[in-house]
């Protein structure tokens, strides 16, 4: 059975592949609920489609806010069986730099506030024996590159939490979806060198709501042909993989 996208909450919309989904939805007729930092870069999404999007100002790192603003969008959107964890960062590292402040943004941003939504939305679910949870995830998580430890660590530890909560809900009927994107163009990652199979947030977006629509948990690589890459990559012995230069 293919699941329903109607009422959805996506956490990190003002940019990237979470505005992307965003617009994409709101244009199918669903209502959705973003929610940002940046007040005017929410408005700017709103804009394309005022009458189904609603816009939540919340910085993900301020996690203790995140139940009671959980709530109310809800009570708003009179309902809900979506929720979109898109939030992201991924500061530039240096050859040589270890940055602890760095490396605890992306935990916080990527994960940590990561669980504090999609807790909130796996025991409403699992409750109402329906829902979908989406997790925007990355090839990068899939082994330890020296080029961005904290990246790729934060991303590795959302695909496991994204994981165990398929396997936690799947029974109640809720489908858990990760999407791994491998290069997409958004801020975060241009200007950057050795891009290839370069998509478009759009494009990442299409491609992550049919997915999600299969009515089944599921994990993804977008595009689909990363998938070999990553099976490669993992196969890979360490003394190997650690001489490649990314």
């Amino acid at each position: 059975m293919s699941a329903h996208l109607t009422k959805v909450i996506v956490v990190g919309a003002s940019s990237g592949i979470g505005e992307a989904l965003a617009k994409q939805l709101a244009l199918e007729g669903a209502e959705v609920a973003i929610v940002a930092r940046r007040e005017g870069e929410l408005r700017r999404v709103a804009a394309s489609a005022p009458e189904r999007i609603r816009t939540y100002v919340h910085d993900v790192a301020c996690v203790d806010e995140v139940p009671a603003l959980f709530d109310r969008i809800v009570e708003e959107l009179g309902g809900l069986d979506t929720v979109v964890y898109a939030a992201g960062v991924m500061p530039n590292v240096e050859e040589g730099e270890y940055n602890f402040d760095k490396d605890r943004s992306m935990m916080v941003v990527n994960v940590v506030a990561a669980m504090a939504w999609l807790n909130l939305a796996a025991a409403r679910f699992e409750a109402a024996r329906s829902g979908t949870i989406i997790g925007i995830s990355s090839i990068a998580g899939e082994r330890g590159r020296r080029g961005n430890p904290g990246y790729c660590t934060s991303k590795a530890a959302l695909s496991t939490y994204l994981e165990s909560l398929r396997n936690r809900c799947s029974r109640y009927g809720v489908n858990v979806v990760t999407i791994k994107p491998g290069f997409v163009d958004t801020a975060m990652t241009r200007g950057k060198p050795g891009l290839f199979w370069l998509i478009s947030a759009e494009q990442a977006a299409r491609a992550a709501l049919r997915l999600a629509r299969r009515g089944r948990s599921a994990s993804g690589f977008v595009p689909a042909r990363w998938a070999l890459v990553a099976f490669v990559v993992r196969l890979l012995p360490s003394f190997i993989f650690r001489r490649l230069n990314f």
